[in-house]
């Protein structure tokens, strides 16, 4: 007999399309209209879905969507977070299909936003509405999805702070990581924190003629790429003064441990088109990916960029500038200590200016918990095997935040693969992915439930 799930899949999938349409680019102006459509657009479907006390919930930026569904105040209540901005899709013109005209190609779906992280939050929502109909929910259900994580999430912990009482529960559940692979399954157990800048480095008062001038004055823009290119030794470590003071050191064991996850570094650079991996000496791949702090410069520009010929010396140069952190590390203290070390450096002549941008902290989430072990055995229920822990390289700031704010541990329960190319042109999220999604997530409220009696 066929499921729930073998019955709607096509018009699950017809959905999250009509969602990924709507182009939310949070951090560009110009988007704003359609921002604000996603999140009116979830709301309904949360609605259908079956979720009571649906809301927008404004703040002084995009609004959180808010909902509930509490079977009995006795029960256990799992806070679902999520969003629904979405990363600019720039450069248009390296995506095989118009980035918010959603296509299905090879089993997957191409569109910005399919992994990261709309189709993630769409599998909670049906598998939210999957339960209503077919058994019920086994515990409460509360929903937050915010329209900022992509721009720093800068309203969200003002809002959590103020709806305490509201967002009340015993554990969060996210799913906005990955996993090593369909094959082999795995539940992200850390996380980085970040540490985010933009640098300005100015020379003369005004663009000069690089014949009169050249060879004379300070290029901003070679001074700029001289600074960056010290902010790393021979060995890839950061030479950022102090930077490395704090950072939790795994022991040998524990290194041994991470060496057991499948990976091949001949594959890894396959993936990427690389001829060689690269990183800090000393470490594997998995381990400069996850358990290593980085710095890494995310743009840079400065003169003439545009067709043909300007010959130029730039007033100022920019670059943007990333570090991620690991646990012991705080974004106030690799900031702080970032900052100094990059006006140290400057020579005379210039003038460098860094402006902090967001920053979040790295966590590390227990694997002995309730919900850990009920989301694991989700997993294996599904997939037929039993998922790896696994160390995350990115970063979800608000974790740490939630944990402070809430006292709530996170569950990080993603089904998006490495090679989804989240960030990137041509984004995309397998429909098998989506669709074990949707399947999983109900096993998993059962065992908590189950767990907690």
């Amino acid at each position: 007999m066929p499921t729930y799930l073998d019955q709607n899949k096509e018009r699950f999938l017809s959905e999250l399309l009509d969602w990924l349409r709507i182009p939310s680019v949070s951090a560009d102006p110009k988007f704003q209209g359609d921002v604000l459509k996603a999140a009116d657009f979830l709301k309904a479907r949360l609605e259908e879905a079956g979720v009571e006390n649906v809301e927008l919930c404004q703040t002084a930026g995009y609004p959180i969507v808010y909902g509930d569904k509490i079977i009995d105040p006795s029960l256990p209540t799992v806070l679902v977070y999520g969003h629904y901005d979405v990363q600019p899709a720039d450069p248009y013109e390296l995506w095989t299909s118009p980035p918010f005209e959603p296509v299905i190609k090879d089993e997957k779906i191409y569109a910005r936003g399919a992994c990261d992280d709309k189709g993630q939050v769409y599998m909670h929502v049906k598998a939210f509405e999957m339960m209503s109909q077919d058994g019920g929910v086994p515990c409460n259900v509360k929903f937050m999805i915010e329209g900022e994580e992509e721009v720093g999430s800068s309203n969200l912990s003002i809002f959590v702070k103020a709806n305490k009482e509201k967002l009340k529960a015993d554990v969060i559940l996210i799913s906005d990581t990955g996993m090593l692979s369909n094959d082999v399954p795995s539940i992200e157990v850390g996380l980085r924190g970040l540490s985010y800048h933009e640098v300005e480095v100015t020379g003369p008062n005004r663009d000069l003629h690089s014949g009169i001038y050249g060879g004379a004055v300070p290029n901003p823009i070679n001074v700029l790429c001289k600074m960056i290119a010290s902010l790393h030794d021979e060995n890839n470590h950061i030479t950022v003064a102090g930077f490395y003071d704090n950072v939790d050191e795994l022991s040998a064991e524990e290194r041994a441990e991470m060496a057991k996850a499948p990976h091949s570094d001949e594959e890894f650079k396959k993936s990427i088109g690389l001829k060689d991996i690269h990183g800090e000496k000393g470490y594997s791949t998995i381990e400069r990916t996850s358990i290593r702090p980085t710095l890494d410069v995310n743009g840079i520009w400065g003169g003439y960029t545009g067709e043909g010929a300007k010959t130029v010396i730039a007033s100022k140069a920019y670059a943007k500038i990333s570090m991620r952190l690991v646990p012991h590390q705080t974004s106030a203290e690799i900031t702080q200590k970032f900052q100094q070390h990059f006006e140290k450096i400057a020579p005379q002549g210039v003038t460098v200016k860094v402006t902090p941008h967001h920053g979040g902290e790295p966590v590390v989430t227990p694997t002995d918990s309730v919900a850990y072990q009920a989301a694991a055995k989700a997993i294996e229920t599904t997939y037929g095997k039993k998922p790896v822990p696994t160390r995350g390289g990115g970063s979800i700031p608000i974790v740490a935040m939630f944990k402070s704010e809430l006292g709530l541990d996170t569950v990080l329960l993603g089904f998006g693969l490495d090679s989804d190319a989240i960030h990137s042109p041509n984004e995309h999220f397998g429909v098998f992915n989506f669709l074990k999604g949707i399947e999983t997530i109900p096993h998993f409220y059962r065992n908590y439930a189950a767990a907690s009696k």
